[in-house]
């Protein structure tokens, strides 16, 4: 099973004038990982289908406002 959040960490001056972000995290989307839609998959029920935009639970990614605290893994 793939993640969706990846970090990498980026090249920090030593002359900077702010502190570094050591780590930084972006998200990527589930269907990069799942070359065509492969039969039976599992399905939200009609309401969870709206609320999270997708009828297929592989297809879900949720997502995590960075100004928020306690978000799974972004950094606020």
């Amino acid at each position: 099973m793939h993640t969706h959040l990846k970090t990498y960490h980026p090249y920090v001056s030593p002359f900077d004038p702010c502190k570094p972000m050591v780590e930084k995290t972006y998200s990527t989307p589930p269907h990069l990982y799942i070359g065509f839609q492969p039969p039976n998959l599992p399905q939200f029920s009609p309401m969870e289908a709206l609320r999270t935009g997708t009828l297929w639970k592989a297809f879900y990614d949720p997502w995590y406002s960075p100004y928020e605290k306690g978000n799974k893994g972004v950094p606020s």
